[in-house]
């Protein structure tokens, strides 16, 4: 029997399985078996898609993925966001390769790039399914474009994004494993975890041998699964509804607009920009001034050791100390170490010996 035959099998078994607390650990088990099946075809497409994937080179301070059905105004989209020059056309594929442009935005360089178009079946390997998710994976931001008129195409991006493990604004669930060389599999819950003790531990021996398992918070099976497979990825994403001047504005979920007449690109350009969830810091010489106009992009949470090795590493060597004003200080220029978070707006000097 095939990889196709055994999901399929795996598949009708759990749905003909009621859920109940008798059969929670087997079901369990079932969906870890089909996690890994899927995993195991999806390699198998990669190798014989020919090709590691698209060459693109990242620049910028965050790099967004468009994805969407052929045909759903992308390229579009693409070059009213940003100074790319892509093909457009209404027909299907216009877009073959990956065509990159550069969004401003707030001080922040966002490079944009306009996939191919996704069909059914790319988690599988059709198309240049394989090669469409494998840059897809790597991107800072996920931007469904969605065509108004056919909203149901949501379900089925999504769908083929989960299939090849990626995570659509999701956190990493809170699991911690660690492998020993004897002893068996120990799993310790929390109260709040969505499966129980012996679910979790049938789960963990279709991948583990002996280990020592934390699960913290409220962690479900397919959460479990998740933590446990090697090919999961957790990136936000924003959705985007185009085409509403031809079939109006009631497309659900998303953001409404229209790539061809510019209404609803600034809302999705601030949405994108939130969703990023950066901070920009200004840096200031120690007896000069700041420079306004070309902020250093960092994630949020970031601390002024972040904000050193992206200078240069010698400065998180060398460092002495940094004085900070705006939203992160206790007052204009705070002295402050490493492990100060700096914050969205803050003016930063960075003193080394």
């Amino acid at each position: 029997m095939g990889i196709d035959e055994d999901i399929e099998e795996i598949e009708q078994e759990i749905r003909e399985t009621p859920y109940n607390k008798a059969t929670q650990q087997h079901i369990g088990r079932l969906k870890a078996k089909l996690a890994r099946l899927r995993d195991k075809k999806a390699e198998r497409a990669a190798k014989s898609s020919g090709g590691s994937g698209f060459a693109v080179k990242k620049t910028g301070d965050a790099t967004v993925g468009m994805v969407g059905f052929p045909s759903v105004g992308k390229s579009t989209l693409l070059n009213r966001l940003t100074n790319a020059e892509s093909e457009t056309a209404d027909y299907d594929f216009t877009t073959t390769t990956i065509v990159p442009g550069v969004m401003d935005y707030e001080g922040c360089k966002i490079q944009l790039l306009d996939l191919p178009g996704i069909i059914h079946g790319a988690a599988e390997g059709r198309g240049e399914g394989k090669k469409i998710i494998s840059m897809a994976r790597v991107v800072d931001l996920i931007l469904i474009l969605v065509d108004a008129g056919q909203p149901s195409q949501l379900d089925h991006i999504r769908r083929e994004l989960y299939r090849s493990g990626i995570r659509l604004n999701q956190r990493p669930p809170a699991v911690s494993v660690k492998k020993k060389g004897s002893g068996g599999i120990h799993v310790e819950l929390s109260r709040q975890a969505r499966l129980d003790e012996r679910t979790a531990r049938s789960i963990a021996q279709e991948y583990l041998v002996n280990a020592d398992i934390s699960i913290r918070g409220q962690v479900s099976a397919e959460q479990f699964i998740d933590a446990l497979s090697d090919n999961r990825v957790y990136i936000p994403a924003v959705v985007a509804c185009n085409k509403i001047d031809l079939h109006g504005d009631g497309c659900g979920e998303g953001i409404p607009l229209s790539a061809k007449t510019g209404r609803g690109v600034d809302v999705l350009r601030q949405r994108i920009f939130e969703k990023l969830d950066v901070a920009r810091v200004y840096l200031k010489p120690q007896h000069g001034k700041a420079d306004m106009e070309r902020p250093l992009v960092v994630k949020k949470g970031a601390e002024i050791a972040d904000v050193c090795r992206e200078v240069h590493r010698a400065f998180e060597r060398n460092f002495r100390y940094a004085s900070v004003w705006g939203p992160s200080a206790a007052f204009p220029g705070q002295r402050v170490g490493l492990d100060h978070v700096v914050e969205d707006g803050d003016v930063v000097t960075i003193v080394t010996r």
